[in-house]
């Protein structure tokens, strides 16, 4: 019975790891033009997101020094 369920076990994970060998066939690939441009695009997109925090957290900084009255310079 034990033997079993371990062959049972076994046959689950290989055809787990056949569907997975199968799905991967199916991808299409970027190619090292692509997969640059998409970089470029990620990196791009965080400088600007980062900027936009930086300004939107100077400004609230700079509300808050000028409603408390108090310094929070470094």
């Amino acid at each position: 019975m034990a033997n079993e369920t371990t062959t049972k076990k076994k046959s689950r994970i290989r055809e787990y790891f056949r569907g997975i060998k199968i799905e991967l066939k199916k991808v299409i690939w970027p190619t090292k033009g692509e997969l640059m441009s998409y970089t470029g695009a990620v990196i791009l997109m965080c400088a600007i997101c980062a900027v936009g925090f930086w300004a939107i957290d100077s400004v609230c900084a700079l509300i808050l020094q000028k409603l408390l009255g108090i310094d929070i310079s470094m």
